[in-house]
């Protein structure tokens, strides 16, 4: 083994990992842009000096020291730490040391190139020798995204519920979004008025997270809504409902698709996008799953030295999902008092929609099973148009596109596919409006269910 790949693999096991990021100026990508600014005002509260990163502005470098067969989200990331590092260097000059700073980086386990991102970006930080430092803070669903070793183990719990909360919190912000924005009084009120209450709640979770004051948080969140919905004006008649599903960098990151809701809205849609929250609790559902597999083997084979273990780690996972569709639950029923946004999917339903459709089943695992079943509920409750929207070649969602693609065919609602990469797409507009062409005709023959009855 040649001594560069030593330093490589060295490299990889003591600068990839949990660790420790207190003293830190945490570094998080951005991806969905409410959830992951609260995110890093949870992080805050608990004295973790967290910022999330400017996007897109490093998509060159990101380019630069990629093939092309890499993930678009990758290329993205990528170029974002790049860009913030190289920007940190010119502001700080002599003063700028590589130790200051972690990468917080969530990864995958399975099938997906996710699972890959922190290890192809270790690489590439590590050909900068200013770089090499920098340590890759990676949470996964290898252990349902436990933040041990993250903050001291008195705050971890209470650090991961804050943080599942403004996940929470973030997703009722996307909704509020979606829900007034196609029915605003002024062009541009709406974007106004969600920045300034951004602002609000960051300065909440800066204050309240710790603490784990959810009611105080709530409150203001109440307090949000209230007052958004008097943008709405109720002289503008229903728009066809479209759903959107997909891989979750891609559907959330506004700049990656072409800020895709907003195209769709320009074209007469009120859209509704599957939340980050959902991703969450199919991590904990499926760390139940496997729990629970290995309880039956060990019974099986009669391992009863590991029962205990598995018994412990079957209710921990459970009560995990138990908490977070409880809490979930609390601050959407209050929500849907003041205004109607569309509910978050429950996992377990959505399993058992794929068992009675026959269509995919959550054994196989991967965004596919979120993307199928989402498509399958918001069939069902009425939507009248449905976008897949992921990287150009993601396996799930090419899947998903398989699968659904004749189904929606059989049941008469539109249906669109949407890859992206780093190139912009002539025929997307025409497409687009053709799409929702087909989703007005169908809300005309229909009608529509969903978000505003």
């Amino acid at each position: 083994m040649s001594p560069t790949e030593i330093r490589l693999f060295q490299s990889m096991s003591e600068n990839v990992g949990q660790f420790n990021l207190s003293g830190k100026k945490v570094l998080i990508p951005e991806m969905n842009r409410y959830g992951c600014r609260l995110l890093a005002a949870t992080f805050r509260s608990f004295g973790i000096n967290a910022i999330v990163m400017d996007t897109f502005k490093g998509l060159s470098l990101g380019l630069e020291h990629t093939s092309g067969k890499e993930c678009f989200p990758c290329q993205v990331t990528l170029g974002d730490i790049l860009y913030h590092m190289k920007s940190e260097q010119e502001k700080r000059g002599k003063g700028f040391n590589i130790n200051d700073y972690i990468y917080f980086l969530v990864e995958a386990g399975g099938p997906c190139r996710f699972g890959m991102y922190n290890k192809y970006q270790r690489i590439v930080l590590d050909s900068y020798p200013e770089y090499r430092g920098l340590k890759i803070s990676s949470l996964t669903t290898d252990d349902g995204y436990s933040f041990n070793g993250l903050v001291d183990s008195k705050k971890t719990v209470d650090l991961r519920k804050s943080g599942f909360f403004a996940l929470v919190i973030g997703d009722i912000l996307d909704r509020l979004l979606w829900r007034i924005r196609p029915y605003e009084r002024e062009k541009g009120m709406t974007d106004k008025y969600m920045d300034k209450a951004l602002i609000t709640l960051e300065t909440t979770f800066e204050r309240y997270g710790e603490k784990k004051n959810f009611s105080a948080i709530t409150e203001t969140l109440v307090g949000i809504v209230k007052e958004a919905r008097r943008i709405i004006d109720p002289l503008i008649p229903p728009k066809p409902l479209i759903g959107i599903v997909g891989e979750i960098y891609l559907r959330t990151h506004i700049r990656s698709n072409q800020d895709l809701i907003r195209t769709l809205e320009r074209h007469g849609a009120e859209v509704v996008n599957a939340s980050i929250v959902e991703w969450v609790n199919f991590i904990s559902y499926n760390d139940f799953k496997g729990a629970g597999s290995m309880l039956r083997l060990d019974l099986k084979q009669l391992r009863f030295s590991n029962l205990m273990d598995s018994i412990k780690k079957a209710i921990k996972f459970r009560a995990e999902l138990f908490y977070q569709e409880m809490r979930q639950k609390q601050v959407y029923d209050r929500v849907k008092q003041i205004i109607d946004i569309a509910p978050d999917h429950r996992v377990t339903h959505l399993e058992s929609l794929l068992s009675e459709e026959e269509l995919f089943s959550f054994e196989v695992g991967t965004e596919a099973c979120l993307s199928i079943s989402g498509i399958m509920e918001y069939a069902h409750q009425g939507f009248n148009g449905i976008v897949n929207v992921y990287p150009f070649t993601c396996m799930p969602s090419t899947i998903t596109s398989a699968v659904i693609s004749p189904v929606m065919g059989r049941m008469g609602i539109p249906y669109i596919d949407t890859p992206y990469d780093s190139s912009l797409q002539p025929g997307r507009e025409s497409a687009i409006r053709t799409f929702m062409y087909q989703a007005e005709q169908h809300m005309k023959r229909k009608g529509r269910k969903g978000s505003m009855d």
